[in-house]
């Protein structure tokens, strides 16, 4: 159910037809290190009239990290494409050297931060919970307007190749001191593989065809930074194996964020519930640390910049999850430079995430001294603090840090995103 209020009126200029912002990518994420590149966002506003919404949308981002990771990746959003249809598509090719693994079932998997600390007697590698991964993703989602309402219905597909393997080690030690190389030893993801807990057919990747099909609700007075409003989405996903899919499973999808004004232009309140489950068939275990939305690019999760900040990247996986965020906005300084549109903005959060569906693996093989169930699963909780500035108040570069409240989901996290969470 939603609350009526007040519409809130923007004090900004009509802006008129092609706006490009782009900056270099000089950041930090504390999941995959610092970040460089460039990225750049293109608008089409027409002729002003439904400004500060836009006509078409191009995100482009091509950026490295120092821990690996490589994100090549072009989005497309656009209402006026099709008459009718919204087209939102992505094409990315992602690589990550060392992408995060802590196993399954949140807090059953044990996460012990002294395995990777080479100032620890257990120290076994910096690396133990990573494996490599190289992704080729394309989506695309249409959305059909209902009547000219707030309803939308939506379908859509994915295509996901994976490529897993452990870390590459040789890689990683080229060009070190003797005194500074990685040892060659097993990792988390090497001891799953010679356990049974990863199935021989599913250690390597694959590929995973997404059918997609549901309906949005959207009251959102601007996209980009609502004031009011509300935007929730309900959603089925299906992999079935004659699109190629190695093993076939069906998904259910929820996400309702929900926007108040506390004051008029200046401050808001925004929180994000979302809960996803399978509901049938076997998804393999690369493809569950992924977080899905309707109509925007998915992401691992939770854990980490863009579910749970503070918390480390997947630390919380199963086969169902929950999760929340809350957070005030306000916007403590509005000028404009160079004749466009600019705001500075604080914003205090608290997030939250559990899995509630655990993932069901072999144990058969496992070694008696191994526990594979480290305690029990409950609420992830994590808070902390977002500096944002705001262009045209479509581009909005955000400055997270976030905590997390429990020692066993890490200490702390600082990343440079694009765009509100939510």
């Amino acid at each position: 159910m939603g609350f009526s209020q007040e519409a809130d009126t923007l004090k900004s200029k009509t802006r008129k037809g092609w706006s490009f912002g782009a900056i270099p990518v000089i950041g930090y994420d504390s999941d995959i290190g610092f970040q460089y590149g460039v990225l750049g966002n293109i608008y089409h506003y027409g002729d002003g009239t439904i400004f500060p919404d836009y006509k078409h949308s191009i995100y482009i981002e091509f950026s490295r990290t120092t821990g690996g990771s490589g994100i090549n990746m072009v989005n497309y959003d656009s209402g006026v494409l099709f008459d009718g249809i919204r087209v939102t598509g992505d094409l990315s090719y992602l690589t990550e050297q060392t992408l995060d693994f802590f196993g399954f079932n949140g807090y059953e998997a044990e996460y012990n931060p002294a395995v990777v600390d080479e100032d620890s007697p257990d120290y076994i590698t910096s690396v133990y919970y990573k494996y490599g991964r190289k992704q080729f993703r394309l989506t695309g989602d249409f959305q059909y307007n209902i009547d000219k309402t707030n309803f939308w219905f939506l379908a859509g597909f994915g295509v996901y190749n994976l490529h897993i393997a452990s870390v590459d080690i040789d890689r990683l030690n080229k060009h070190k001191d003797e005194d500074e190389r990685l040892p060659d030893v097993n990792t988390l993801y090497d001891n799953y593989i010679d356990w049974g807990v990863i199935p021989e057919n599913e250690k390597e990747g694959g590929t995973t065809s997404i059918l997609k099909i549901g309906v949005i609700y959207d009251s959102r007075d601007n996209e980009a930074s609502p004031m009011h409003g509300m935007w929730s989405e309900m959603f089925l996903q299906y992999a079935p194996s004659f699109l190629g899919t190695n093993s076939s499973y069906a998904q259910f999808n929820v996400t309702h964020r929900q926007y108040f004004t506390l004051v008029k232009d200046k401050m808001s309140f925004a929180y994000r519930l979302a809960y996803q489950t399978d509901i049938g068939g076997h998804m393999p275990f690369y493809m569950l640390p992924f977080v899905y939305y309707a109509n925007k690019t998915t992401r691992d999760g939770l854990g980490g910049a863009r579910t749970l900040r503070g918390i480390i990247r997947n630390r919380v996986v199963g086969e169902g999850v929950v999760y929340g965020n809350f957070e005030v906005r306000w916007k403590f300084y509005e000028t404009t430079l160079w004749r466009q549109d600019v705001y500075l903005a604080l914003s205090p959060f608290v997030d939250m995430g559990m899995v509630t569906k655990k993932y069901k693996f072999p144990t058969d093989n496992v070694p008696d001294d191994v526990n594979m169930i480290a305690d029990r699963e409950m609420l992830h909780i994590s808070y902390g603090m977002s500096f944002n500035f705001a262009l045209n108040h479509n581009f909005i570069l955000c400055f997270n840090y976030g905590m997390a409240a429990d020692d066993r989901d890490g200490t702390s996290g600082m990343y440079i995103t694009v765009g509100y969470l939510f």
